[in-house]
Protein backbone atom coordinates (compact mmCIF):
# COMPACT_ATOMS: atom_id res chain seq x y z
CA UNK A 1 0.00 0.00 0.00
CA UNK A 2 1.57 3.32 -0.99
CA UNK A 3 1.82 5.71 1.92
CA UNK A 4 2.34 9.46 1.93
CA UNK A 5 5.71 10.78 3.01
CA UNK A 6 5.25 12.40 6.43
CA UNK A 7 7.45 15.45 7.06
CA UNK A 8 9.14 14.76 3.70
CA UNK A 9 10.19 18.35 3.00
CA UNK A 10 10.70 19.02 6.70
CA UNK A 11 13.24 16.19 7.13
CA UNK A 12 14.97 17.19 3.91
CA UNK A 13 16.22 20.31 5.72
CA UNK A 14 18.36 18.03 7.90
CA UNK A 15 19.61 15.80 5.07
CA UNK A 16 22.76 16.01 2.93
CA UNK A 17 22.41 16.35 -0.88
CA UNK A 18 22.99 12.59 -1.28
CA UNK A 19 20.43 11.75 1.41
CA UNK A 20 17.88 14.04 -0.23
CA UNK A 21 18.50 12.43 -3.62
CA UNK A 22 18.07 8.91 -2.17
CA UNK A 23 14.85 9.85 -0.36
CA UNK A 24 13.48 11.44 -3.53
CA UNK A 25 13.98 8.29 -5.67
CA UNK A 26 13.36 5.54 -3.08
CA UNK A 27 9.93 3.91 -3.45
CA UNK A 28 9.93 1.16 -0.78
CA UNK A 29 9.74 1.21 3.00
CA UNK A 30 10.23 -1.69 5.43
CA UNK A 31 9.92 -1.25 9.21
CA UNK A 32 10.60 2.48 8.89
CA UNK A 33 13.69 2.11 6.66
CA UNK A 34 13.64 3.34 3.04
CA UNK A 35 14.88 1.30 0.09
CA UNK A 36 15.37 1.78 -3.63
CA UNK A 37 14.47 -0.88 -6.16
CA UNK A 38 17.10 -1.60 -8.87
CA UNK A 39 14.84 0.40 -11.21
CA UNK A 40 14.86 3.36 -8.76
CA UNK A 41 18.66 3.27 -8.67
CA UNK A 42 18.92 3.38 -12.48
CA UNK A 43 16.42 6.28 -12.49
CA UNK A 44 18.43 8.15 -9.83
CA UNK A 45 21.63 8.15 -11.91
CA UNK A 46 20.00 8.87 -15.26
CA UNK A 47 17.19 11.35 -14.49
CA UNK A 48 16.78 14.63 -12.65
CA UNK A 49 13.51 13.64 -10.96
CA UNK A 50 11.49 10.46 -10.32
CA UNK A 51 8.78 9.43 -12.78
CA UNK A 52 6.16 9.09 -10.06
CA UNK A 53 4.83 11.19 -7.19
CA UNK A 54 6.56 10.99 -3.83
CA UNK A 55 5.02 7.88 -2.28
CA UNK A 56 6.66 4.97 -0.48
CA UNK A 57 5.18 1.48 -0.65
CA UNK A 58 5.33 -0.41 2.64
CA UNK A 59 6.59 -3.99 2.38
CA UNK A 60 5.58 -6.85 4.68
CA UNK A 61 8.23 -9.35 5.82
CA UNK A 62 6.65 -11.89 3.46
CA UNK A 63 6.84 -9.51 0.48
CA UNK A 64 10.48 -8.69 1.25
CA UNK A 65 11.36 -12.41 1.42
CA UNK A 66 9.57 -13.00 -1.88
CA UNK A 67 11.58 -10.18 -3.52
CA UNK A 68 14.86 -11.62 -2.22
CA UNK A 69 13.99 -15.04 -3.70
CA UNK A 70 14.33 -13.41 -7.14
CA UNK A 71 17.99 -12.52 -6.49
CA UNK A 72 20.51 -14.46 -8.62
CA UNK A 73 23.85 -15.58 -7.10
CA UNK A 74 26.90 -13.45 -7.89
CA UNK A 75 28.28 -15.93 -10.43
CA UNK A 76 25.11 -15.41 -12.48
CA UNK A 77 25.59 -11.63 -12.56
CA UNK A 78 25.53 -9.74 -15.85
CA UNK A 79 25.48 -6.21 -17.27
CA UNK A 80 21.68 -6.52 -17.30
CA UNK A 81 21.28 -7.40 -13.59
CA UNK A 82 19.48 -4.20 -12.56
CA UNK A 83 17.30 -4.13 -15.68
CA UNK A 84 16.34 -7.78 -15.23
CA UNK A 85 15.44 -7.30 -11.55
CA UNK A 86 13.59 -3.97 -12.14
CA UNK A 87 11.20 -3.68 -9.14
CA UNK A 88 12.21 -7.06 -7.66
CA UNK A 89 15.00 -5.87 -5.41
CA UNK A 90 15.82 -3.68 -2.41
CA UNK A 91 18.85 -1.37 -2.07
CA UNK A 92 19.63 0.38 1.22
CA UNK A 93 21.07 3.89 1.52
CA UNK A 94 24.61 2.69 2.39
CA UNK A 95 24.49 0.30 -0.59
CA UNK A 96 23.38 3.23 -2.75
CA UNK A 97 26.52 5.14 -1.66
CA UNK A 98 28.64 2.07 -2.45
CA UNK A 99 27.07 1.72 -5.94
CA UNK A 100 27.58 5.43 -6.69
CA UNK A 101 31.22 5.07 -5.69
CA UNK A 102 31.63 2.16 -8.15
CA UNK A 103 30.28 4.24 -11.05
CA UNK A 104 33.18 6.69 -10.88
CA UNK A 105 35.95 4.26 -9.90
CA UNK A 106 38.70 3.41 -12.44
CA UNK A 107 39.31 -0.31 -13.05
CA UNK A 108 42.67 0.00 -11.31
CA UNK A 109 40.75 1.07 -8.19
CA UNK A 110 38.66 -2.13 -8.05
CA UNK A 111 41.48 -4.01 -6.30
CA UNK A 112 41.90 -1.21 -3.73
CA UNK A 113 38.14 -1.27 -3.05
CA UNK A 114 38.21 -5.05 -2.58
CA UNK A 115 41.18 -4.86 -0.22
CA UNK A 116 39.36 -2.24 1.85
CA UNK A 117 36.52 -4.71 2.42
CA UNK A 118 38.87 -7.67 2.97
CA UNK A 119 39.81 -6.77 6.56
CA UNK A 120 41.56 -10.07 7.40
CA UNK A 121 43.48 -10.19 4.08
CA UNK A 122 42.35 -13.73 3.16
CA UNK A 123 41.42 -12.69 -0.43
CA UNK A 124 37.74 -13.24 0.37
CA UNK A 125 35.10 -10.79 1.66
CA UNK A 126 32.42 -12.10 4.02
CA UNK A 127 29.11 -10.51 4.97
CA UNK A 128 30.40 -9.03 8.24
CA UNK A 129 33.39 -7.35 6.52
CA UNK A 130 31.06 -5.89 3.90
CA UNK A 131 28.73 -4.42 6.55
CA UNK A 132 31.60 -2.94 8.58
CA UNK A 133 32.85 -0.96 5.58
CA UNK A 134 29.31 0.13 4.79
CA UNK A 135 29.21 1.62 8.28
CA UNK A 136 32.36 3.62 7.42
CA UNK A 137 30.62 4.88 4.25
CA UNK A 138 27.73 6.00 6.43
CA UNK A 139 29.94 7.96 8.85
CA UNK A 140 31.81 9.64 5.97
CA UNK A 141 28.60 10.95 4.37
CA UNK A 142 26.62 11.94 7.46
CA UNK A 143 25.88 15.60 8.04
CA UNK A 144 27.24 17.17 11.22
CA UNK A 145 24.34 17.55 13.64
CA UNK A 146 23.44 20.98 14.90
CA UNK A 147 22.00 21.78 18.34
CA UNK A 148 18.26 21.13 18.43
CA UNK A 149 18.34 18.85 15.37
CA UNK A 150 18.64 15.61 17.33
CA UNK A 151 15.01 14.51 17.00
CA UNK A 152 14.78 15.23 13.25
CA UNK A 153 18.16 13.61 12.55
CA UNK A 154 17.08 10.56 14.57
CA UNK A 155 13.94 10.20 12.40
CA UNK A 156 16.06 10.61 9.27
CA UNK A 157 18.59 8.09 10.61
CA UNK A 158 15.93 5.39 10.97
CA UNK A 159 14.69 6.07 7.41
CA UNK A 160 18.21 5.81 5.97
CA UNK A 161 19.89 3.18 8.14
CA UNK A 162 17.09 1.25 9.83
CA UNK A 163 18.36 1.77 13.37
CA UNK A 164 18.70 4.66 15.80
CA UNK A 165 21.79 6.84 15.65
CA UNK A 166 22.58 6.08 19.30
CA UNK A 167 22.66 2.32 18.66
CA UNK A 168 26.14 1.53 19.91
CA UNK A 169 26.36 -1.90 18.33
CA UNK A 170 29.20 -4.03 16.98
CA UNK A 171 29.10 -5.48 13.46
CA UNK A 172 27.57 -8.75 14.75
CA UNK A 173 24.68 -6.87 16.39
CA UNK A 174 24.13 -4.59 13.36
CA UNK A 175 23.93 -7.67 11.10
CA UNK A 176 21.05 -8.95 13.18
CA UNK A 177 19.37 -5.50 13.31
CA UNK A 178 19.27 -5.02 9.52
CA UNK A 179 17.06 -6.83 7.02
CA UNK A 180 18.73 -8.66 4.13
CA UNK A 181 18.94 -6.80 0.83
CA UNK A 182 19.35 -7.80 -2.82
CA UNK A 183 23.10 -7.01 -2.75
CA UNK A 184 23.69 -9.01 0.45
CA UNK A 185 21.88 -12.05 -0.98
CA UNK A 186 23.59 -11.60 -4.39
CA UNK A 187 27.06 -11.50 -2.78
CA UNK A 188 26.69 -13.81 0.24
CA UNK A 189 23.77 -16.14 -0.54
CA UNK A 190 20.40 -16.58 1.19
CA UNK A 191 22.02 -17.80 4.41
CA UNK A 192 24.72 -15.12 4.35
CA UNK A 193 27.50 -17.72 4.63
CA UNK A 194 29.02 -17.44 1.14
CA UNK A 195 32.15 -15.35 0.56
CA UNK A 196 33.02 -13.01 -2.28
CA UNK A 197 36.28 -13.38 -4.22
CA UNK A 198 38.03 -10.64 -6.19
CA UNK A 199 37.05 -11.99 -9.63
CA UNK A 200 33.32 -11.90 -8.79
CA UNK A 201 33.70 -8.48 -7.13
CA UNK A 202 35.55 -7.08 -10.18
CA UNK A 203 32.95 -8.50 -12.56
CA UNK A 204 30.08 -6.99 -10.52
CA UNK A 205 31.70 -3.52 -10.57
CA UNK A 206 32.54 -3.72 -14.28
CA UNK A 207 29.01 -4.93 -15.10
CA UNK A 208 27.40 -2.09 -13.14
CA UNK A 209 29.47 0.54 -14.96
CA UNK A 210 28.62 -1.06 -18.31
CA UNK A 211 24.91 -1.33 -17.49
CA UNK A 212 24.53 2.35 -16.56
CA UNK A 213 26.47 3.41 -19.68
CA UNK A 214 24.38 1.08 -21.88
CA UNK A 215 21.16 2.59 -20.53
CA UNK A 216 22.45 6.09 -21.21
CA UNK A 217 23.67 5.15 -24.71
CA UNK A 218 20.43 3.33 -25.63
CA UNK A 219 18.31 6.30 -24.55
CA UNK A 220 19.90 8.24 -27.45
CA UNK A 221 20.66 5.54 -30.05
CA UNK A 222 17.02 4.68 -30.98
CA UNK A 223 17.98 1.07 -31.64
CA UNK A 224 20.93 2.00 -33.88
CA UNK A 225 24.55 0.95 -33.25
CA UNK A 226 25.80 4.54 -32.92
CA UNK A 227 24.74 7.85 -31.39
CA UNK A 228 25.37 11.18 -33.12
CA UNK A 229 28.30 13.37 -32.14
CA UNK A 230 25.80 15.97 -30.92
CA UNK A 231 24.07 13.43 -28.68
CA UNK A 232 27.49 12.48 -27.29
CA UNK A 233 27.99 16.16 -26.42
CA UNK A 234 24.56 16.22 -24.70
CA UNK A 235 25.47 13.23 -22.56
CA UNK A 236 28.85 14.74 -21.60
CA UNK A 237 27.31 18.04 -20.54
CA UNK A 238 24.19 16.81 -18.80
CA UNK A 239 25.64 16.60 -15.25
CA UNK A 240 27.87 19.66 -15.43
CA UNK A 241 27.63 23.26 -14.26
CA UNK A 242 28.08 24.61 -17.79
CA UNK A 243 25.62 27.46 -18.16
CA UNK A 244 25.76 28.06 -21.89
CA UNK A 245 25.65 24.54 -23.35
CA UNK A 246 24.38 25.83 -26.70
CA UNK A 247 27.83 27.16 -27.68
CA UNK A 248 29.35 23.68 -27.20
CA UNK A 249 26.57 22.04 -29.20
CA UNK A 250 26.98 24.66 -31.90
CA UNK A 251 30.70 23.75 -32.06
CA UNK A 252 29.75 20.16 -32.89
CA UNK A 253 27.16 21.09 -35.51
CA UNK A 254 29.54 23.44 -37.32
CA UNK A 255 32.72 21.34 -37.00
CA UNK A 256 31.36 17.87 -37.80
CA UNK A 257 28.82 18.39 -40.61
CA UNK A 258 29.24 14.78 -41.85
CA UNK A 259 27.86 12.64 -39.04
CA UNK A 260 29.91 9.48 -38.53
CA UNK A 261 28.49 8.49 -35.15
CA UNK A 262 30.00 7.26 -31.88
CA UNK A 263 29.86 3.49 -31.24
CA UNK A 264 29.14 1.99 -27.80
CA UNK A 265 32.75 0.75 -27.52
CA UNK A 266 34.04 4.30 -28.14
CA UNK A 267 31.45 5.68 -25.69
CA UNK A 268 32.41 3.18 -22.99
CA UNK A 269 36.16 3.72 -23.43
CA UNK A 270 35.68 7.47 -23.02
CA UNK A 271 33.82 7.07 -19.72
CA UNK A 272 36.41 4.58 -18.46
CA UNK A 273 38.95 7.30 -19.21
CA UNK A 274 36.85 9.89 -17.30
CA UNK A 275 37.02 7.63 -14.22
CA UNK A 276 40.82 8.08 -14.46
CA UNK A 277 40.55 11.87 -14.67
CA UNK A 278 42.86 12.54 -11.70
CA UNK A 279 45.78 10.68 -13.32
CA UNK A 280 45.09 12.33 -16.66
CA UNK A 281 45.02 15.77 -14.96
CA UNK A 282 48.61 15.20 -13.77
CA UNK A 283 49.73 14.49 -17.34
CA UNK A 284 47.85 17.59 -18.54
CA UNK A 285 49.47 19.77 -15.84
CA UNK A 286 52.89 18.84 -17.23
CA UNK A 287 51.88 20.37 -20.57
CA UNK A 288 50.52 23.43 -18.75
CA UNK A 289 53.72 23.71 -16.72
CA UNK A 290 55.66 23.81 -19.97
CA UNK A 291 53.19 26.43 -21.24
CA UNK A 292 52.14 24.09 -24.03
CA UNK A 293 48.55 23.80 -25.12
CA UNK A 294 47.54 20.30 -26.06
CA UNK A 295 46.70 19.01 -29.54
CA UNK A 296 44.91 15.79 -30.48
CA UNK A 297 48.07 13.63 -30.63
CA UNK A 298 49.25 14.86 -27.21
CA UNK A 299 45.76 14.29 -25.79
CA UNK A 300 45.71 10.67 -27.06
CA UNK A 301 49.18 10.07 -25.66
CA UNK A 302 48.32 11.58 -22.26
CA UNK A 303 45.18 9.40 -22.06
CA UNK A 304 47.18 6.28 -22.92
CA UNK A 305 50.01 7.05 -20.47
CA UNK A 306 47.59 7.84 -17.62
CA UNK A 307 44.99 5.12 -18.20
CA UNK A 308 46.27 2.53 -20.69
CA UNK A 309 43.24 3.27 -22.90
CA UNK A 310 43.54 3.93 -26.63
CA UNK A 311 40.81 6.33 -27.75
CA UNK A 312 39.84 6.26 -31.43
CA UNK A 313 40.94 9.25 -33.59
CA UNK A 314 37.28 10.07 -34.37
CA UNK A 315 36.36 10.11 -30.66
CA UNK A 316 39.31 12.40 -29.82
CA UNK A 317 38.44 14.68 -32.73
CA UNK A 318 34.82 14.88 -31.50
CA UNK A 319 35.93 15.78 -27.95
CA UNK A 320 38.18 18.52 -29.35
CA UNK A 321 35.36 19.90 -31.48
CA UNK A 322 33.05 20.05 -28.43
CA UNK A 323 35.47 21.72 -26.01
CA UNK A 324 37.67 23.79 -28.29
CA UNK A 325 35.69 26.98 -27.69
CA UNK A 326 38.35 29.35 -29.04
CA UNK A 327 38.67 27.33 -32.28
CA UNK A 328 42.45 26.87 -32.14
CA UNK A 329 42.26 23.03 -32.29
CA UNK A 330 44.01 22.96 -28.90
CA UNK A 331 42.56 21.88 -25.55
CA UNK A 332 43.23 23.82 -22.38
CA UNK A 333 43.14 22.42 -18.85
CA UNK A 334 40.27 24.77 -17.97
CA UNK A 335 38.19 23.98 -21.07
CA UNK A 336 38.13 20.25 -20.44
CA UNK A 337 39.10 19.01 -16.97
CA UNK A 338 37.08 21.62 -15.07
CA UNK A 339 33.90 20.64 -16.89
CA UNK A 340 34.51 16.89 -16.72
CA UNK A 341 35.20 16.95 -12.96
CA UNK A 342 31.64 18.23 -12.56
CA UNK A 343 30.32 15.20 -14.35
CA UNK A 344 31.67 12.83 -11.71
CA UNK A 345 29.01 14.21 -9.33
CA UNK A 346 26.25 12.28 -11.08
CA UNK A 347 23.71 10.94 -8.60
CA UNK A 348 24.11 13.77 -6.10
CA UNK A 349 22.45 16.43 -8.17
CA UNK A 350 20.28 16.60 -11.23
CA UNK A 351 21.45 17.16 -14.75
CA UNK A 352 20.44 20.05 -16.93
CA UNK A 353 17.73 19.40 -19.44
CA UNK A 354 19.42 20.44 -22.65
CA UNK A 355 17.35 21.47 -25.62
CA UNK A 356 18.03 18.71 -28.10
CA UNK A 357 17.86 20.59 -31.38
CA UNK A 358 18.08 24.29 -32.13
CA UNK A 359 14.64 25.49 -33.15
CA UNK A 360 14.07 27.13 -36.55
CA UNK A 361 13.10 30.35 -34.75
CA UNK A 362 16.41 30.59 -32.81
CA UNK A 363 18.35 29.82 -36.03
CA UNK A 364 16.63 32.72 -37.81
CA UNK A 365 17.21 35.00 -34.81
CA UNK A 366 20.91 34.11 -34.74
CA UNK A 367 21.20 34.69 -38.49
CA UNK A 368 19.56 38.14 -38.24
CA UNK A 369 21.76 39.16 -35.28
CA UNK A 370 24.91 38.25 -37.17
CA UNK A 371 24.13 40.65 -40.02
Amino acid sequence: VPESRPDYEDLNLYATAREQWFRMFATLEFEGQLFMTPYDFIQSVSNDEPKWAKQWRSLTKQELNQILLETPPVWKGSSKLFRNLEEKGVISYTEYLFLLCILTKPHAGFRIAFNMFDADGNEMVDKKEFLVLQDIFKKKHEKKERKGDEEKRAMLHIQLYGYHTSTNAHADDITSLLPDTTLLVHFFGRKGKAELNFEDFYRFMDNLQTEVLEIEFLSYSNGMTTISEEDFAHILLRYTNVENTSSYLENVRCSIPEEQGITFDEFRSFFQFLNNLEDFAIAMQMYNFANRSIGQDEFKRAVYVATGLKLSPHLVNTVFKIFDVDKDDQLSHKEFIGIMKDRLHRGSRGYKTIQKYTTFKSCVKKELNSR
